[in-house]
């Protein structure tokens, strides 16, 4: 059963497979997308006295974790190996010391102890089948195999001695007055630290680039500390972020990569789309199908990824975001989007990047920039110099040296919009006599053994809005 788990998730870790039965009764193991320490860093990771981990993601605090708990009881350079070490020295309160991405399962003789990184950056499901439980990083791992899947839940830590607890929370304090220069130099601080903190990799790495002011900026604070940037966009013929890309590519000097796509090609990528992406939500697919090409796009030259996910939910970003009061509800709204990002807009990155073998990196969403951004009174993200609100408006401060004008105060696009989904997708669904919303539905039934059990698990972009 472990094999045929392992098996489906083969596109999550290409370079690698390992099992390690922990005391006769555990069993786990791991498929390997191998980023820092390739030759070595082969999970299972097993501890002298036999107990292992398994775990999938970056932990950007390793070399601090290392000087903490020792270099000398380290076997190999990957990060993945702190956090075996800070379980085996922190038991559960090991997640909380951990600055990065990840999911991981921690196995020994009679404990067991599961964690997911605090916004849900990487997936983790709980597994029973009939009196057996397990972990797994998707659903389809186990599809027509369990009796129960369900989410872990992104920031809490699961202790076989103490139950769940929650380690991290979105902060819930109120916007700080500060003069707004300060507020600009502070959150451009932040950023960048987030931003150098994600460019360790031990294989080929690059950033997204759809010539929006996220993914423009994310590249503008990179391309300092990287000899060679190599960025990605993708669109269809003539679409508008193809030709923004191309304007800021120009002006960062980066190896610009641009992916043109046929409408014909997109129809026989969708059933893979909506089986990797484990979710038939219409907004979420629409997204879902150009992070799809742009990933295997950037899979030809890079493993690793930046991307501009978690601007809009920081700082007020999507054309909604206009309804709220700045002075009452608008916090509240971006703080409960940040806590809703797990099974929407990272789900869709997580499976569009992993299901080509591709890391994806999400500077925005580290903590610092959330704490610093949950500070930051909402009048500034929705200013209005003019009488017209500005979405970002503090993050388009940030970057008033950095970027071109016209990319700087270019009217926010959705990723969908930008790329021509919203108006091909639809199409293509009448073309097979369906309402879009059906057609994804027809293919996630198609793919799946127990297509509830998926729908049980993923989020909807609408869902429990303030």
């Amino acid at each position: 059963m472990l094999d045929d788990a392992l098996d489906r998730l083969s596109h999550r870790g290409p370079d690698g497979v390992g099992t390690h039965r922990v005391a006769d009764h555990n069993l786990v193991g791991h498929r390997r997308l191998a980023i820092i320490d390739p030759a070595h860093g082969h999970q299972p990771l097993v501890s002298p006295s036999g107990d292992a981990l398994v775990a999938n993601g970056m932990i950007y605090n390793d070399t601090a974790l290392r000087g903490q708990l020792g270099e000398h009881r380290y076997d190999t350079g990957s990060d993945s190996e702190s956090i075996l070490h800070a379980v085996r020295r922190w038991g559960a309160g090991a997640p909380a010391r951990l600055d990065g991405m990840f999911a991981f399962v921690y196995v020994a003789n009679n404990r067991v102890i599961a964690a997911r990184d605090p916004l849900g950056k990487k997936p983790l499901y709980r597994v029973r089948i009939g009196d057996v439980e397990g972990f797994s990083s998707e659903v389809k791992a186990f599809d027509g195999v369990a009796d129960e899947i369900t989410e872990f839940p992104p920031g809490h830590v699961y202790d076989s001695d103490r139950g769940l607890m929650r380690y991290y929370d979105v902060p819930d304090t109120d916007p700080v007055d500060r003069p707004t220069a300060q507020v600009v130099r502070d959150l451009r601080e932040v950023l960048e630290a987030a931003v150098v903190k994600r460019l360790r990799s031990d294989v080929p790495l690059g950033a997204l680039l759809s010539g929006g002011l996220d993914s423009s900026l994310v590249c503008a604070l990179a391309r300092p500390h990287v000899d060679e940037l190599h960025t990605f966009a993708v669109g269809l013929p003539g679409t508008e972020d193809l030709r923004a890309a191309r304007v800021v590519a120009d002006h960062l000097g980066t190896i610009h990569h641009e992916l043109v796509v046929d409408p014909d090609d997109v129809v026989g990528t969708m059933p893979d789309v909506i089986w990797h992406l484990e979710n038939a939500d219409i907004n979420s697919v629409r997204s879902a199908v150009m992070t799809w090409q742009v990933m295997a796009f950037a899979s030809e030259h890079v493993t690793v990824v930046l991307t501009g996910e978690g601007a809009d939910e920081l700082f007020a970003g999507y054309a909604y975001h206009g309804s709220y009061d700045p002075d009452e509800k608008l916090h509240a709204e971006l703080r409960r989007s940040l806590q809703s990002m797990h099974n929407i807009n990272l789900q869709r990155v997580d499976r569009m990047s992993m299901s080509h073998g591709v890391e994806a990196r999400v500077p925005f969403l580290d903590k610092a920039v959330i704490a610093e951004a949950m500070e930051i009174h909402p009048r500034l993200k929705q200013l209005a110099p003019d009488g017209e609100p500005v979405e970002k408006w503090i993050l388009r401060a940030v970057a008033s040296d950095l970027l071109p004008d016209e990319i700087l105060w270019r009217k926010k696009a959705q990723f969908d919009e930008g790329t021509g989904m919203t108006t091909l997708l639809p199409s293509l669904a009448a073309a097979e006599s369906m309402g879009e919303s059906e057609w994804y539905a027809s293919m996630l039934d198609k793919r799946f053994e127990n297509p509830e059990q998926v729908r049980a698990v993923a989020g909807t972009w609408t869902d429990d809005r303030v």
